[in-house]
């Protein structure tokens, strides 16, 4: 099938990219949240990032007018929806949240919808029973920023048809980004469990008093050439975001291991989120 129209729901920092990667890539896009406030902070967002990119030579004013004459900036969810071909759900890590919105756009998109999740640990088969469509949800999960990373992991279920998860791939790569497909679903997919496995050591070392974190940091930046260290991408991704993964794991899993560290719970009941917050592990300028 043709993915022609887009709907995002949820402009946060993840959904209002995904959404102007979407319009860049030639597609008709709404990005839809529940209140104006979240989606003109949006849109001021992916202007200045926009104008940062003609001025730094990465896109033309051409390219840019037009994809903004794609992006739709909407509260009216199910009216996007019912004109969609793809629906991407960005919103936050809860999965109560997800099913209702799953549930909600399902009653009102078209018979040939998709319904994606962008979730790395909220698995698709957790959700598709929520809709009367399982063979058209899956998982396509985008890395942050988005509008650089390149990577997207796209997973079915045995729900999911082969149909279904060709026409995201395809879309995927016509969005420009290197699409990798897995062959089963897992929590965490291939990137993020590469990732939690690092992570994990890091906060043990540092839990158990081997190094500052301070020091972790420098080590996997300057020994292993990673672009940051695991605490300072902590800070970046959102220490609530860490957080809210751990819990929905967990939720999954049943498995005690797979539940928040003692200092990311710390740091997540201080509502010391990161960068958003201005501290995190590190302390911001605002």
């Amino acid at each position: 099938m043709s993915i022609n129209t887009v709907t995002v729901i949820g402009s946060g920092t993840m959904g209002a990219q995904i959404a102007m990667v979407s319009a860049l890539s030639g597609a008709r896009t709404f990005v839809v949240d529940i209140k104006d406030e979240p989606l003109k902070a949006a849109e001021e967002m992916l202007h200045k990032r926009m104008n940062r990119d003609i001025e730094k030579s990465r896109r033309t004013q051409d390219d840019v007018d037009a994809a903004f004459g794609r992006l739709t900036f909407s509260t009216d969810r199910d009216a996007a929806a019912a004109e969609s071909d793809l629906i991407i759900e960005a919103a936050t890590e809860n999965i109560d949240i997800k099913r209702q919105i799953f549930e909600g756009v399902d009653a009102v998109a078209p018979e040939h919808a998709i319904i994606a999740t962008n979730s790395s640990n909220i698995v698709s088969s957790a959700l598709a029973d929520s809709t009367k469509r399982p063979d058209r949800v899956c998982n396509m999960h985008f890395f942050n920023p988005v509008l650089i990373m390149t990577c997207v992991e796209v997973v079915g279920g045995e729900h999911t048809s082969t149909e279904t998860l060709d026409a995201v791939a395809e879309f995927g790569e016509k969005m420009g980004k290197d699409v990798v497909r897995l062959n089963k679903e897992v929590p965490g997919f291939i990137a993020n469990r590469l990732l939690n496995a690092l992570r994990a050591e890091a906060l043990e070392l540092y839990e158990d008093g081997v190094a500052d974190f301070k020091d972790i940091d420098v080590a996997a930046k300057t020994a292993l050439r990673h672009p940051m260290g695991p605490f300072e991408l902590m800070d970046m991704t959102g220490l609530d975001v860490v957080y809210m993964i751990r819990k929905a794991e967990y939720e999954q899993t049943g498995d005690p291991a797979s539940l928040p560290s003692k200092s990311v719970t710390e740091l997540y009941e201080r509502g010391d989120y990161g960068r958003k917050t201005g501290k995190g592990w590190y302390t911001y300028d605002k």
